[in-house]
């Protein structure tokens, strides 16, 4: 029977780094121009994204979720931290009244007590952070659902007094009176480590320091440490195996990161101009999430899951700070794409070319309809354009491929490139009374193509992507066919064990 036991606890154990990591996206909503809740679940949907991440409990936003199926992180804030932290009744009244009138038909995962307390200066946010966490984990066992919905908090990397090399990596000395506490409570309630890691901010604070190759995921070079001999293509995975040392250092082995921030700005002050871009952006979020599916690990933890979420769903405007804190988003409130980005990992999107061109086609320009003009101006050109105007329109019907997000800027951009390209690129073509704008970047998203020059899809530059993105994530595939080919063994070893302990 121990033997029988222990066989079981090994299988979990080593079960647990059989699937790749997940990937989801943080759905913020500092901003005043954003799609309904109802709409951004259909966004969510259509681009098959399986888990999210919000700063609260909006009634609104939860109720969006119901029926979905989508795994939802919902976040109490900072400021709730104290009445959380001061009384159990609290707890147990918020629970009631703004997590089980959505439950379990909103499907939510995971509470983030606090988030990044540790840097808000103001309102000494940390001290609170255990106590609401232990009174939040109490409300859910009087329920039943502390071992469906984990609790835990974010912080981030500036809980780390040194991260680098990794091996060094130790917590701050100054947070110690509230990172034991919260580590023993992840510990004890088999809670992730959640951080927010932004490798962008290294680059863009000091990039004559760091190699924009080596956090973008594009670095040839490797960089070792000293320590341990370990070698680390990105910064992403340094700063991960940091809090991984940082955590062995205080005899904390058993506790998971989890990645609840990070991503790439598309826009940026002028001190950001280097960094800050949709190409970046593109590559960075591309590689982070091929990085997480095809369970990679890093130097110090080869081939266990991580999951992580990428920064952020939309822009948001109401942000303050520098340009780049309102330019996160991977779509724009219209819902369209601000750059290609394939949410599975399987492939490498259609990534940006050297030349900042797009690999879908060579065209220099587009034609897109205006944002600012009105609904009966852009009805009037698209009824032209699929009248008169000898477009095929097909594409923006239902079911097809360009009729989602379903609105008249949407389809109408699609119908006016259509127009600009079969009538020779040229100014008067993206005219439409003065709704059509030429734009430099390919609008394409998913699997509506925005046909180049002459009317034909660039299939040769797409196949090479293709192609390309099959070389760069050779190894990934490796990692994950070694990762289920020793599932296999442990399964089979477990199933013969089983057997000649019952046998004995």
């Amino acid at each position: 029977m121990e033997k029988l036991i222990f066989s079981i606890s090994l299988l979990l154990l080593l079960l647990d780094g059989c699937y790749g990591g997940k990937v989801g996206v943080c759905y913020g909503r500092s901003a005043d121009d954003l799609p309904t809740p109802a709409k951004v679940v259909q966004l969510i949907k259509q681009h098959n994204i399986k888990y999210v991440r919000i700063y609260d409990y909006n009634s609104q936003v939860l109720k969006a979720f119901a029926n979905t199926s989508i795994e939802l992180m919902i976040g109490v804030p900072n400021s709730d931290l104290k009445p959380f932290s001061q009384f159990q009744s609290n707890a147990d009244t918020w629970l009631k009244n703004s997590v089980l009138p959505y439950y379990p038909t909103t499907k939510i995962t995971y509470i983030t007590v606090g988030a990044e307390s540790t840097d808000d200066p103001h309102t000494n946010a940390s001290s609170f952070v255990v106590p609401a966490m232990q009174n939040v984990l109490t409300a859910l066992k009087k329920v039943g659902l502390s071992r469906r919905i984990k609790v835990s908090t974010t912080l981030s990397l500036g809980v780390l007094s040194r991260s680098f090399p990794p091996s060094a990596g130790a917590f701050n000395s100054s947070y110690a009176y509230f990172l034991r506490p919260m580590l023993e409570f992840l510990a004890e309630n088999q809670s992730p480590f959640m951080v927010d890691l932004y490798p962008y901010y290294a680059y863009r604070d000091s990039p004559n320091n760091v190699s924009l190759d080596y956090v973008l995921f594009e670095s040839s070079s490797e960089v070792i440490d000293p320590n341990t001999g370990l070698l680390y293509k990105n910064m992403f995975d340094a700063q991960v195996d940091a809090l991984y040392y940082a955590l062995t250092a205080l005899n904390f082995r058993t506790i998971k990161i989890m990645v609840t921030e990070t991503g790439w700005p598309t826009k940026g002050s002028p001190k950001e101009k280097g960094a800050a871009s949709p190409d970046n952006a593109e590559t960075y979020n591309s590689n982070i999430i091929r990085h997480t599916v095809t369970n990679q690990g890093t130097p110090s933890k080869p081939g266990e899951a991580m999951d992580v979420y990428i920064f952020s769903l939309f822009n948001e405007n109401r942000k303050t700070g520098l340009d780049s804190e309102r330019n996160w988003g991977l779509f724009y409130p219209d819902q369209t794409s601000v750059y290609q980005l394939d949410f599975t990992g399987k492939n490498g999107g259609f990534r940006s070319n050297s030349s900042g061109g797009n690999s879908r086609g060579r065209s220099e320009s587009w034609c897109i309809a205006s944002s600012k003009a009105s609904e009966i101006e852009l009805r009037g050109a698209l009824d032209w354009a699929c009248g008169p105007g000898n477009v095929d329109c097909t594409a923006i019907q239902p079911s097809q491929p360009c009729f989602q997000p379903d609105t008249l800027v949407s389809h109408a951009s699609f119908v006016f490139n259509s127009y600009f390209q079969q009538n020779g690129g040229t100014d008067v073509a993206c005219s439409f009374g003065g709704v059509g704008v030429k734009v430099n970047k390919d609008p394409s998203y998913d699997k509506c193509v925005y046909i180049t020059a002459g009317g034909r899809n660039n299939t040769k530059a797409t196949n090479a992507s293709a192609l390309n993105s099959s070389a760069s994530t050779s190894h990934g595939n490796e990692s994950l066919v070694w990762n289920l080919s020793l599932c296999l063994v442990i399964l089979l070893s477990f199933s013969l064990q089983t057997t000649n302990s019952q046998a004995l």
